[in-house]
């Protein structure tokens, strides 16, 4: 089955639109639906031409610590020679409009809709809008936790149209998961997946568990819960899920695909007792 990908629709609402979105933060979780995802909340980065940013999930103090993750948006003959300026940040590109000329260690890959990238840290690239159209891809960031005695991984490209969907045991092929790094590969501390749920399946129990989560949906609609509340969603929504967080979930009568991130893979930071 061939895939689609959302992406915001930028824009304005008309000034007699009224104020009935689904937009909320709570102490657990956050919902950006894309209805919010407007010109008006842009960022622009530095070491970019022609580009512009939605920033759906940043660092906070008590929330969700790990990552960050932009939807970028580059315009044609735009790009950046200096992407990434943290020496310490990791990366995964994926593209849902257009395409991207991505050079990583002086080989150029073009990433088409579906394309995906990882970029360790340290990982020297550039990226060039050589189309005619724009360009809008998924930026997910990390810092990258490094282990003794555990290399760090190396750069790769993919394209989530090749790889196939793992399905979960007893659901009869309706919940599973695009996996782009084995599970077990302890180089990775962070795991950036498609989930993909058929028409009517469930995620039948409460998800509560240590990684924090951050949902993009990609296609379909859903009823998901999220903490003590169900809540609806569809294509072109970010969920933004702090720790223990806990989720479930129905879909809706067409395909649910969302681009998950979690971190994995490492101990728990400790704090200093005195």
């Amino acid at each position: 089955m061939a895939s689609t990908y959302a992406s915001p629709a930028a824009g304005l609402p008309g000034q007699m639109a009224l104020h009935t979105g689904r937009a909320v933060f709570t102490e657990a979780y956050a919902l950006i639906p894309r209805g919010v995802m407007t010109d008006i909340v842009t960022s622009y980065l530095p070491h970019w031409r022609d580009e512009r940013c939605w920033v759906i999930a940043r660092p906070m103090s008590g929330f969700s610590e790990t990552f960050s993750q932009y939807i970028m948006e580059v315009m044609p003959g735009g790009g950046s020679d200096r992407p990434e300026l943290d020496p310490g940040a990791e990366g995964v590109l994926f593209v849902v409009e257009g395409q991207a000329t991505v050079t990583i260690e002086g080989k150029s890959h073009l990433l088409k809709p579906g394309g995906y990238a990882y970029l360790p840290p340290g990982c020297a690239w550039s990226l060039l809008n050589k189309g005619t159209v724009p360009v809008r891809f998924h930026w997910v960031r990390k810092r990258y936790q490094q282990v003794d005695g555990i290399e760090v991984p190396a750069p790769f490209v993919a394209n989530e149209q090749d790889e196939p969907i793992i399905w979960m045991p007893g659901t009869k092929n309706t919940w599973g998961t695009t996996r782009f790094v084995a599970p077990t590969d302890m180089r990775h501390d962070m795991h950036v997946n498609i989930v993909t749920l058929e028409p009517g399946a469930v995620i039948p129990f409460e998800e509560t568990h240590v990684m924090e989560h951050g949902l993009y949906v990609l296609e379909g609609k859903a009823v998901y819960r999220l903490n003590r509340d169900w809540v609806e969603v569809e294509a072109g929504d970010f969920m933004w899920l702090r720790a223990f967080c806990p989720q479930a979930c129905y879909a809706g009568p067409e395909r649910f695909r969302y681009l998950l991130y979690k971190d994995v893979n490492r101990h728990m930071p400790l704090g200093v007792f005195r």
